[in-house]
């Protein structure tokens, strides 16, 4: 009955996580989810139903179009490898990713002709990392999941500097990157003894045991954890 349980909360479920077009409002009410109605028929056979349940699923190719559900063997080695942010102040945004967030600095590449530096930060194990500098360069880049701070060398001491749009104020675009914790509310409540700004609580609007903050540039981090992300899903 397990699998029939999975298979059966697939062809149901469907997680929609979405910001509206409006200004945020404080409470992050918008931030909703709902699900597909449970189906009327169910065929009696396994088989069958297992069948009509893939097809069904609000992750298959008949409900997402343009999807191909066989990646193209060309790209059987490809990996998201970074995404980058342009920082106002690398010593404050240093101290956020490895000390708030626990992250390690894998690799720093400085460019001086054109005068900016490249941080790549992420969760790996430093101390495996090659020595030589060119051999942990391409050690680096074949890290999933990194974040590449970019400093344009001058911003964090020029007075006329506004800073970068994040993508949550018009016009919209970027919205966010995502981090998994061990127990969201424990890390939050370290996250507010150590001042950092909120965007979402865990228990604020209807997306409960999720939160969101926001790095020194106002870039905002998706918390959650793997104990309430299922839960989220499936209610």
């Amino acid at each position: 009955m397990a699998s029939f349980s999975f298979t059966a909360a697939l062809s149901r479920v469907s997680l929609f996580h979405h910001l509206t077009r409006k200004p945020y409002p404080s409470s992050l009410s918008s931030l909703s989810f709902s699900y597909f109605s449970k189906p009327t028929h169910i065929p009696k056979d396994r088989t069958q139903f297992r069948l009509y349940s893939m097809a069904s699923s609000s992750e298959s190719a008949a409900n997402n179009p343009g999807l191909h559900t066989t990646p193209d063997e060309a790209t059987k080695g490809y990996i998201m490898q970074q995404t980058m942010f342009r920082i106002k102040d690398p010593k404050v945004s240093l101290d956020f990713y490895s000390r708030v967030l626990g992250m390690s600095l894998l690799k720093r590449l400085d460019f001086p002709e054109m005068k900016f530096s490249l941080y790549f930060m992420g969760y790996e194990n430093v101390a495996a990392a090659p020595s030589d500098p060119v051999d942990r360069t391409v050690w680096t880049f074949g890290r999933p999941a990194t974040i590449e701070l970019t400093h344009n060398w001058g911003t964090e001491s020029d007075p006329e500097f506004k800073g970068y749009h994040n993508g949550n104020s018009e016009p919209r675009g970027f919205g966010h990157i995502g981090v998994t914790v061990d127990d969201t509310y424990k890390a939050c409540e370290r996250f507010e003894r150590l001042g950092v700004e909120f965007v979402k609580k865990p228990d604020d609007g209807k997306m409960k045991g999720i939160a969101f903050i926001k790095d020194p540039d106002g870039y905002w981090i998706e918390i959650f954890d793997l104990k309430t992300i299922g839960g989220i899903a499936l209610s």
